[in-house]
Formats: structure tokens, sequence, C-alpha cells
């Protein structure tokens, strides 16, 4: 299954400058509310040390790219509209923006840092607006869109089938909430984390319900915070101001400094790598003074400061860290580490950590191929793999099959 993120945050606080930051993509960028109306996708990569290093090898990759060792792994992005107060009631475009979601794995809320910007998105005076409120209202706005879809407008009807939580209100909580992508494992602990799993579904208060809406969102689709336009002065104060209050990691970026940086890249004017700490300049002569000096400042003021624009640190919290994935390269020949056409590590999987070799083989290579399964072997050692064998970060793996 396909890792998607989801880029959340109230209008004008940089979200779509974040997207075509990481994919390249011209999503309309503005400073007024709602610039965004229909969902802009992208495709982003994700930074990963490759294997290539290890083994000293010159690769060619297909799925992927590889740049000085450095494997830049493809994931879908979804930049979806501003959220307003009172989204989940419809307010705005919050039915449109919600449902967009409902695919999502992960949430990335891109909040403004410098405070200039109010719950509508609209500019006001530097400083004014805490951008910790702004995290406050959008996770609220999240769990309440979950309550509403647990509740729909049969709640009661629904529970009075059950006389306790039970293995059929379980499933049929899991086929309810199927079109949000939430896994019965997620519905169980959720039940476990409310303390509500002893308890008759049908004297479940509303505060019940929100709570297990609260804890159930916070499994299957975690938020990560973002604090866009670090390189503003304010930022910086407010940043602190943030990080004493919410307690949990906050990411600083800055989506135009990356922007610009991917774009001289992309026009061979720098040399520049997604998440790197510097950047080289290849043509001075194409860029003007006030270019130059734009540059100086990005690389001063952000590159030196936060060891980078912070857009690939999102994406690599977001992929290893929170969502627990691993890579991992399938070949054909174990001591080429090639494919059949003498590709060389030609291809890079994402796989949460503790995916069994079959279920790998299954989902991410072929059905049929694990249909006729017989081993795997792991390139770097040459031992025997059984279809049950847990799946390491960097394996290189080859499979050998009946067919």
């Amino acid at each position: 299954m396909t890792l998607l993120l989801g880029i959340v945050g109230k209008p004008s606080s940089g979200k779509s400058t974040f997207l075509n930051a990481s994919c390249l993509t011209n999503a309309e960028m503005s400073e007024l509310p709602f610039t965004t109306i229909k969902p802009n996708k992208g495709v982003a990569s994700v930074r990963s040390k490759c294997v290539c290093k290890e083994f000293n090898l010159k690769d060619n990759p297909k799925n992927s790219l590889c740049i000085d060792g450095i494997r830049l792994i493809p994931i879908n992005i979804l930049d979806v509209a501003g959220l307003v107060p009172d989204a989940h009631k419809g307010k705005g475009l919050g039915n449109q923006f919600l449902n967009d979601l409902s695919r999502a794995d992960i949430l990335i809320h891109i909040v403004d840092a410098t405070g200039s910007l109010d719950k509508a998105g609209q500019r006001i005076s530097t400083g004014v607006q805490d951008p910790y409120e702004d995290i406050l209202f959008l996770e609220e706005e999240i769990n309440l869109w979950f309550k509403n879809i647990l509740e729909r407008e049969d709640w009661n009807k629904f529970t009075r089938a059950f006389s306790r939580v039970q293995k059929d209100f379980i499933n049929a909580l899991t086929d309810r909430l199927s079109g949000l992508k939430i896994t019965t494992y997620q519905i169980k602990l959720a039940l476990k984390e409310s303390k509500l799993e002893n308890k008759n579904p049908s004297d479940w208060s509303d505060e019940d319900i929100f709570l297990y809406s609260k804890i159930l969102r916070e499994l299957a689709k975690p938020i990560i915070i973002v604090a866009n336009k670090i390189d503003k002065e304010s930022s910086m104060d407010n940043l602190d101001n943030i990080i004493k209050k919410y307690k949990k990691k906050i990411i600083p970026c800055s989506a135009l400094a990356e922007y610009l940086l991917r774009k001289y890249d992309k026009d061979k004017i720098i040399r520049y790598i997604p998440g790197s700490k510097d950047f080289e300049i290849l043509d001075p002569s194409k860029l003007h003074s006030k270019e130059l000096e734009t540059l100086d400042k990005i690389k001063k003021r952000i590159l030196d400061q936060f060891e980078g624009t912070g857009v690939q640190k999102v994406f690599e919290h977001a992929i290893f860290d929170v969502l627990e994935q691993i890579c991992v390269y399938p070949v054909s020949d174990i001591n080429k580490f090639s494919d059949n056409n003498e590709n060389i590590l030609p291809d890079v999987f994402l796989v949460r950590k503790g995916t069994k070799l079959i279920d790998f083989v299954r989902d991410k290579i072929h059905s049929e191929l694990a249909d006729h399964f017989i081993h795997g072997i792991d390139a770097k050692t040459k031992k025997r793999l059984g279809e049950n064998y847990e799946l390491s970060h960097n394996d290189i793996i080859k499979i050998v099959s009946a067919k």
C-alpha cells in the first residue's frame, strides 16, 4: 500500500509552498486565503543512506534516485484546502478538506510561525496570533471530524446491536471506518488506551466518544508540527514559545528557501541535494546581485543555523520515526546485487518495521511470486531466509520461487 502524506494547515500558512518545494510542482502560491480549492498532488522524496556505499558500488536505480550515496525514495504528497474553525461542521471548505484527507497515513501541519495570520488565514500584524493556538484548533477540528464519522446519524442504533465491546463490534467498527484507512489493530488499541474496552458501546457518553475518536485519530493519522517561515525574525521567538507549550517535536522549516534552492538546482545554476546543509554555485554569471544576496541569507540564516531548510527533516521524521518504515532492496543476483537486466540495486521499497518476508513479496513485488515462494536469500550474508523472516533496514533480498 502506497504511503500518502497530507499537508494541512489554515489558509496562507505556506502549504502550497511546502508542496512545491517538496515536489517541484506548480501549485498556485498566494497570501490570499483559499488559493488552494482543489487538492494538489505531488511526488516528493525522502532521504536514506544508500547501501551502494557499503559495498562501493555504482548503482543505477529505477524506482528512485541515488546522489552521492543518498537514496531519494518517492513518497506521495497531498495539499488540501485551508482549514478554518468549525470546518468539521462544513465551514469554509471543511467537508471537502476533511474528505480529501481520508486516505492519508500521516498529517503534516504547516504552521505560520510568524503569528501574522488570524484563524481564518487573513493577514494581521506580526506576532498578534499565537501559533500554538493554531496547533490546538487544527487538532481539535481533526478529532471532531473523526467523531462525526464515528457517530454518523445512527450511533445509538449502531451500538444497540452490541451488548458489550466484543469481536462483532470491533469488526463492525472496522467496516464503519474503512474509508479512513484505519486498521482493526488501531481500533483495538484505541479501545484499550481510552479504557473503553469493557464498557457497553451503547452506554458511551459524548465525552467517551470524543476521547475514543481523539485517541484513534492519534494512532491512525498522527500529526507532525512544522514551524514554517522560520527565517522571519518573529518566528524565532514564537518557536521557543511553541516548544515550551506543546512539549512535543516541532520541526523548524523554510519551505520558500527549499523551493528556491530546488529551482536553482533544476536550472543547473547551483548544485543542491534536498536536505543538504549547503549548496554549490555552479554559474554565478546567471545570478544578479539580489539573487546572490538571497542565497547568502539562505546559507547563513537557515542552512547554517538549522542544518537545512527543514523539509527533508519533516519527511525523515514522518517516514522513519513516526510511521516506522525501513528500506528493503530486492535483487536477482546476490553477487552483483543486480536485477535480470544487470541494473545494480535497481529498486528500494519502504515497508513497516516488523514486516515479514512473505508479506513484502506479496505486497511489493508480485502476489504470484508469493504463492510460489520457496525461500529468500540475504544477499549480504548469503543465508537462506524463511517466509516469516522479519525484514531489517537496508536488507538486500533475493526471492527464490517455484515459478
